[in-house]
């Protein structure tokens, strides 16, 4: 089953040649979910090939241009496209009133329903949870109210041992509940322990969102031990200065976190239009964190399946 993170869009304040702003399509069990949504993010959708009917979520970190101008143009194109079922967003305060804002000028907004959800970017919460997975905020310090967000597999149910479901005669109504973790017992009052019928599953996999933020250790803790965090990167160590007149991390700060964090992979984005060689980057942040990945507009970084 997929955990696949798409970037649509690795470039920072402005799009830059290849580069297009924030956006991001995390792929979990073929349920989509769309990260941030900058300018032209529909176009890297259809270059990329994701389908953008099937986003199911759209999570929004800050209210900055850079991370929100491709919405208004994102929701007309769903409602065009026959879109009918309601569309999740959730974000720091302030989001729908500026779409509302927007949508007046025209004939009419979307046909479909959207629900915003206004979340506290102070403290870290959980906003989303179905059959799959679970999502939760992460308080970033970037000037103004902006969160990550942690996605978390959830633990699937134990594998039968197709073998012993006819060597025991088990009925079909009693597997759901060995799946769960139970025991069995026949009819005769033998009771079969359940890791004798059943293979553990797969370990769940989580991958954290971490943009725009300054460096800031105190999102450790939430992020500690994730398979894969993606972790804005926008300036070179040289520019330090910048980074922090800005709130923005540089890349070496970004690898500092996610070896203190002991994170399985990194990646690097929303790099400064300052540079065109993105090589130096890869170089610092492997440097601290030789696990480091440069994330690039079409980049797809797979989570696959880890053994029990």
């Amino acid at each position: 089953m997929k955990f696949e993170l798409t970037i649509l869009g690795s470039s920072g304040a402005m799009p830059f040649k290849n580069r297009f702003p924030t956006a991001h399509v995390l792929n979990i069990h073929e349920q989509l979910f769309l990260l941030d949504c900058g300018e032209g993010t529909q176009m890297r959708m259809s270059k990329f090939k994701v389908r953008k009917g099937k986003i199911q979520s759209v999570f929004i970190t800050h209210l900055h241009g850079d991370h929100i101008f491709g919405l208004p143009g994102l929701l007309t194109s769903l409602g065009m496209n026959g879109r009918e079922t309601p569309l999740n967003i959730y974000s720091p305060p302030g989001l729908e009133a500026m779409i509302n804002g927007l949508f007046p000028q025209a004939e009419k907004g979307p046909p479909f329903k959207i629900i915003y959800h206004e979340l506290d970017t102070t403290i870290s919460q959980l906003i989303f949870e179905n059959e799959i997975l679970t999502v939760e905020t992460i308080p970033l310090s970037h000037g103004i109210a902006c969160n990550g967000y942690l996605f978390r597999e959830k633990k699937m149910p134990r594998k039968m041992i197709k073998e012993k479901i006819s060597e025991y005669g088990i009925p079909f109504k009693d597997i759901p509940g060995i799946k769960l973790g139970n025991d069995w017992s026949n009819p005769e009052g033998r009771v079969i322990p359940n890791n004798e019928l059943t293979l553990a599953p797969p370990p769940p996999r989580s991958f954290a969102f971490c943009t725009d933020t300054s460096y800031d250790e105190r999102i450790i803790p939430y992020i500690k031990g994730v398979d894969m965090l993606y972790h804005e990167s926008t300036f070179l160590e040289e520019d330090a200065d910048k980074a922090l007149a800005t709130n923005h991390s540089t890349v070496m700060q970004a690898a500092e976190i996610a070896k203190k964090a002991e994170v399985g992979r990194l990646i690097l984005g929303h790099y400064s239009a300052r540079y065109e060689d993105l090589d130096p980057h890869l170089l610092e942040a492997r440097s601290i964190f030789p696990a480091s990945y440069l994330g690039y507009d079409g980049a797809v970084f797979d989570l696959p399946m880890k053994k029990s």
